[in-house]
């Protein structure tokens, strides 16, 4: 994409086009959320940051220069090379505030969080955007695991299901998959005007987690977990259900993609018994 523009572009000018060049992809390589400026992915950031630090790029702040001499075009896929050929031929000429409001426009999800939408917009067009902001009030505790999927397909769940605080039941919120590490996980939830907090009394010891195989194996555990865990933090499970009360719209994270293979269910349902107004949700 930077060989095509020249070698260098505008950092908003590079996430717009790699977002309409993925939107055009049957398997596109990044998916993007709604943040300040429109449709952004993380994703796409750190490896522009991972290029820069072994110099293919340099980083002069306001864009991104192409340092490595290598000609990539050669190395793409005949498809992919057309499709990104037909991208810049369509969408390289035009300015950022074009662009901005060209995504703006066709994409209305991906501006509701913007900043600047009123301005570049008219009212007609604004409207579309508001109107199709998440606009769930109901109370409500929700489940939600980040097992094969990417930060910003999980963040898109959130904002999506208007998700308002997020509580990491992890018993250590590390991570080896991009953004799902504590500190980054808070930091990119917080971006997008979601609380992060963490609750690490209800999780459950990653050395208990060995050797799962079956269902059986993760009921046996679940047995123990309710048995032990969940006994001994009725205070901690109270806390979420003030916080229910505060933010209205909750969701409890943890890895796997299947609940039922996950201790955030049965922590779920423990809060549930604890008040039964409360109703669950898994997304």
């Amino acid at each position: 994409m930077l060989q095509l523009l020249d070698g260098e572009v505008e950092k908003t000018k590079l996430q717009k086009l790699l977002f309409l060049y993925n939107q055009r992809k049957q398997n596109p390589e990044y998916e993007f959320v709604p943040y300040k400026y429109g449709c952004y992915s993380y994703s796409a950031k750190a490896d522009l940051n991972t290029m820069v630090k072994k110099e293919y790029l340099s980083d002069n702040n306001k864009g991104y220069q192409k340092k490595d001499p290598k000609n990539y075009l050669t190395t793409l896929k005949t498809s992919d090379k057309k499709l990104l050929i037909n991208t810049i031929e369509t969408y390289g000429n035009m300015s950022n505030e074009t662009l901005i409001k060209h995504t703006y426009i066709n994409f209305p999800y991906h501006a509701i969080k913007s900043t600047i939408a009123q301005n570049v917009l008219d009212e007609k067009l604004y409207q579309r955007v508001i109107d199709v902001i998440p606009s769930q009030k109901d109370k409500g505790l929700f489940t939600i695991g980040y097992e094969g999927i990417s930060l910003e397909n999980y963040l898109n769940r959130l904002v999506k299901n208007n998700i308002s605080l997020l509580i990491d039941v992890r018993k250590n919120p590390l991570s080896m998959k991009f953004g799902f590490s504590k500190t980054l996980l808070k930091r990119y939830c917080e971006s997008l005007g979601i609380t992060y907090m963490h609750i690490p009394e209800v999780g459950i010891d990653s050395s208990q987690r060995q050797e799962l195989e079956t269902q059986e194996d993760y009921d046996l555990l679940f047995e123990k977990y309710k048995a032990t865990t969940l006994k001994e933090t009725i205070e901690n499970q109270n806390i979420i259900i003030k916080l229910v009360e505060k933010y209205n719209r909750v969701a409890l994270t943890c890895f796997e993609a299947n609940v039922c293979q996950c201790h955030r269910l049965p922590l779920a349902e423990s809060i549930q018994k604890i008040n039964p107004k409360i109703k669950i949700d898994h997304i």
